[in-house]
């Protein structure tokens, strides 16, 4: 599939979920150290707590774990006694759980300040996010050979872009962990592209917390953005970054 058609179909995986985890709602607190997830990006269920680390504007160190993996997905059973995903580590409560529905729940009491969403629309949420799966024919759900990094990369994104879900998908198969850094919209003028947002509202500032150390970072907010600090590299565009992982990690 061309680049340009993988991204119409990823939008199109994006408007089945009516683009929730677009807009960053806040936390009341950022957690001292970083969440830690275990999840796959094809996963409907993991899926959807993805979305609600965008909209708690919540950043989480990711380990992948595909059908296939080997790297982190034998850990979950040693650490929680059984391979069911996502499955998500608090360092800072020591609270550890599976079920995406139980752990949307403790983000929102613990660090949104706030309750999660009512339950009563959540076969509504599950049944879109399967339905959303299924134009990605399988993409990030099964690992292919590669070599380990280091250190865990860094990834500014946020979950219904369709850019950056090319590239989460590919970080996942790789099984290549990362720092996700939640660049959710701050507010209605955030929606669009960067060249749109400039033409439209050129005087509006840069708002947000991890939209604002991008714009200082790399000198302007587009996702997904990747740093490798296994070689110092750091760059924009999704199709780019596919190709330096391959060219990097893929064997």
């Amino acid at each position: 599939m061309s680049a340009t058609l993988d991204v119409l179909n990823s939008s199109l995986t994006s408007s089945l979920r009516f683009w929730r985890g677009t807009n960053a709602r806040g936390s009341t607190k950022q957690p001292a150290k970083h969440l830690e997830l275990y999840e796959f990006e094809a996963c409907p269920y993991c899926r959807l707590v993805r979305e609600a680390l965008t909209e708690l504007d919540l950043d989480a160190l990711i380990f992948p774990t595909p059908h296939g993996g080997k790297r982190f997905r034998p850990k979950v059973a040693e650490l929680g006694g059984k391979r069911q995903f996502p499955f998500l580590v608090d360092p800072n409560s020591g609270e550890s759980m599976y079920e995406s529905a139980d752990i949307i729940d403790y983000l929102y009491r613990r660090y949104g300040g706030r309750p999660a969403p009512t339950r009563l629309l959540r076969p509504l949420d599950v049944s879109s996010s399967v339905l959303a799966s299924l134009p990605r024919l399988g993409a990030g759900s099964r690992a292919r050979p590669s070599k380990p990094a280091k250190r865990p990369l860094e990834l500014f994104s946020f979950e219904s872009s369709p850019y950056s879900r090319r590239v989460r998908e590919l970080l996942c198969e790789l099984e290549l962990p990362y720092l996700l850094r939640n660049t959710g919209k701050a507010r209605w003028q955030d929606l669009g592209t960067p060249f749109t947002r400039a033409l439209l509202f050129p005087g509006v500032p840069i708002t947000g917390r991890n939209r604002t150390a991008l714009l200082k970072r790399a000198g302007k907010v587009q996702v997904p953005y990747l740093v490798d600090p296994n070689t110092g590299t750091a760059m924009f565009e999704s199709q780019a970054i596919r190709d330096y992982l391959l060219t990097t990690y893929a064997k």
